[in-house]
């Protein structure tokens, strides 16, 4: 047996009988050397070899730290099943790697620290995030982009400035995010919707708007859209590319669930675009955690100069420790081993979700309709008309279920189909099933 994996064996049993903690640090390449009377080299190899084996992680001039060794769903409240919120399940974030990269991003980014940051944010980063773009078929030079507070702060920004085309009407599809919703109806922008349903995107009342000649720019969430589940086809992507063009509209991409897609051939719009008229957004609040606080604007040129003015006005940067951390756990590799991990758990939430509800459709053929399954932890059912929604919320509240309708995810003027969201990020798999049987028997009532 090559010396290296003995070295390997010996960190890897300290691992399992906790010599070695979650978290901790691995003796570094001089001591296992010194301790082995092996050279660098070796050591080397026997640490990479732990990486291989998922045991352990490296950071960039620190050392080897232990990975945390299982992903446990959270626990919900006894007998709560919580279909209503959407927050990530905060269980499986391996908090000491992500912590050990806050260590060092301190040690590292002294400097930076004792300033106010940058105007689009720290180089590293955007360096390490392009990179990483394009495993999502964004290509893009790093002038393009900025670091944002979140999607949030880069929605609002961009419904508050002006754009080169000069029009002020906002177009949203209904329903849609409910914090833009919300936005657009507190301070009375110009703003419109056009309804969007499982079924796509009526084009040509799109194009009736587009037409118009007021669009400013179409807000869209192309993939996996919250709060239906669904997504739009090659197809529709195209087509809505192509009348943005031809009518001189801009598109806002939001791309927030971009790191649970599984279809290799699912391209945002972004990849399409040869003119300059997306404008891409992708969040880290869903794979990494919402405190965290970083998004990602990928902008035309002609609109960086004036939203980084607006961004200066709000606040200069985002967290400079949260920035350097999520660079130090992007170029260490625990970036996509935390992917890997949790996208699987989360599929299997997916999976759970589809099959209970294409029961409960089976049971209740008349009174509610739901999209095509769906590939995220999310989706929505179109109520009967005659059921009581508000009865049937409380109903299903007595029996520990938690539900909520999508009224704030529509525009105040448009009309709203009646209609409940069921998200699964919370609710462990094992107990989705028993979940939406409750919930059939609350709507049956």
């Amino acid at each position: 047996m090559n010396k290296f994996y003995r070295i390997a064996d010996d960190l890897e049993e300290g691992i399992r009988n906790d010599l070695y903690r979650e978290g901790a640090r691995l003796p570094s390449v001089r001591e296992l050397s010194q301790a082995y009377a092996c050279s660098k080299s070796t050591a080397i190899q026997a640490l990479r070899e732990l990486e291989s084996r998922k045991v352990a992680y490296a950071v960039p001039r620190s050392g080897h730290y232990v990975l945390k060794k299982s992903i446990r769903s959270q626990a919900a409240p006894r007998g709560e099943y919580d279909f209503a919120t959407s927050a990530p399940d905060w269980n499986p974030f391996p908090y000491a790697e992500f912590q050990a990269c806050i260590r060092k991003a301190m040690d590292i980014y002294q400097q930076e620290l004792f300033g106010y940051g940058t105007l689009k944010g720290l180089p590293s980063l955007l360096k390490a995030v392009r990179r990483q773009l394009e495993n999502h078929q964004v290509f893009a030079k790093e002038e393009r982009l900025i670091v944002t507070s979140g999607v949030q702060q880069a929605l609002f920004i961009l419904m508050s400035m002006p754009f080169p085309n000069g029009k002020e009407t906002i177009l949203v599809e209904q329903p849609s995010y409910h914090l833009v919703i919300g936005y657009l109806n507190q301070f009375g922008l110009k703003a419109e919707g056009v309804e969007r349903t499982a079924q796509g995107l009526d084009l040509v009342r799109l194009e009736e708007r587009f037409g118009a000649g007021d669009v400013k720019f179409f807000y869209t969430m192309p993939r996996f859209h919250n709060p239906l589940g669904s997504s739009y086809s090659t197809a529709e992507k195209r087509a809505i590319l192509k009348l943005a063009e031809k009518y001189d509209v801009y598109l806002v991409e939001d791309d927030f669930l971009a790191d649970y897609e599984t279809d290799g051939k699912a391209d945002p719009i972004y990849s399409y675009d040869s003119h300059d008229r997306v404008i891409y957004l992708k969040s880290y609040s869903k794979i990494m955690f919402p405190g965290l606080r970083i998004g990602i604007a990928v902008l035309p040129p002609a609109l960086m100069p004036v939203f980084q003015q607006y961004k200066t006005y709000i606040h200069i940067d985002s967290s400079m420790i949260s920035q350097a951390a999520l660079e130090i756990y992007i170029q260490s590799g625990m970036f996509e081993h935390h992917k890997n991990r949790i996208k699987q758990a989360y599929l299997q939430r997916a999976s759970a979700l589809n099959e209970a509800v294409r029961a409960m459709v089976r049971e209740l053929p008349d009174s509610l309709a739901v999209a095509e399954p769906t590939q995220c932890m999310h989706t929505h059912l179109v109520l009967d008309r005659r059921v009581n929604v508000n009865q049937l919320i409380e109903r299903a509240k007595r029996d520990k279920v938690v539900i909520e309708t999508a009224n704030l995810n529509y525009l105040t003027d448009f009309p709203r189909i009646k209609m409940i969201k069921l998200n699964v990020s919370l609710v462990p798999t094992e107990r989705i099933a028993e979940g939406i049987r409750k919930l059939t028997k609350a709507i049956r009532l």
